[in-house]
């Protein structure tokens, strides 16, 4: 499939310290005049962590967007100019108090392409080591190991319930189908 939409202009409406949101009129194949809202977001990662117990180091901490506590794998946005592995290493240290020595890419995928730019890098990190850095919005997250047969009844659940984590964790399990969980 092609591009069929053409576009005539594009208005910032909002920049904030995250996101920026624009307008873009475009016109379509058929010559409909129409809308596109769009979410600018920098570019991420998310890293399925691996202790030498084989248990997935996750975190729980408050998402004020859907008024819960959820379950995730560590994650968050790649500054401008930082190459993706050195995002995860930072992250990881600053969520979990771990440093890995061994990071593998798993893939990625657009977070939610319909509205927003979003790229999220998945990684799996391995051989941890402690070893924290002091970040300010860290200190009400709680780190949580849950043993890898228990991830997949997790996610049926709904107690891992947020797309960046599902995605993270199911490609890796498909990634370990010759090796028992």
């Amino acid at each position: 499939m092609i591009n069929n939409e053409k576009l005539l202009s594009s208005k910032e409406t909002f920049r904030g310290r995250a996101v920026n949101l624009r307008i873009d009129t475009i016109e379509k194949l058929s010559g409909q005049v129409t809308t596109r809202e769009i979410v600018e977001h920098a570019d991420c990662i998310a890293v399925v962590a691996v202790d030498d117990e084989d248990r997935i180091v996750m975190v729980k901490q408050f998402r004020r967007p859907v008024n819960k506590v959820l379950l995730e794998i560590p994650a968050g946005g790649i500054e401008e100019g930082e190459d993706p592995e050195d995002c995860v290493r930072r992250e990881l240290q600053e969520e979990t108090g771990y440093l890995p020595a061994k990071i593998t890419k798993l893939g990625g995928f657009f977070a939610a392409p319909g509205y927003c730019t979003e790229y999220m890098h998945i990684f799996v990190a391995k051989d941890l080591t402690e070893s924290r850095l002091i970040a300010e919005d860290t200190d009400e997250i709680e780190v949580v190991r849950v043993p890898l047969p228990e991830i997949m009844q997790k996610i049926v659940s709904g107690e891992i319930c947020d797309a960046k984590s599902i995605a993270g964790l199911l490609s890796y399990l498909s990634s370990r189908r010759d090796q028992p969980v």
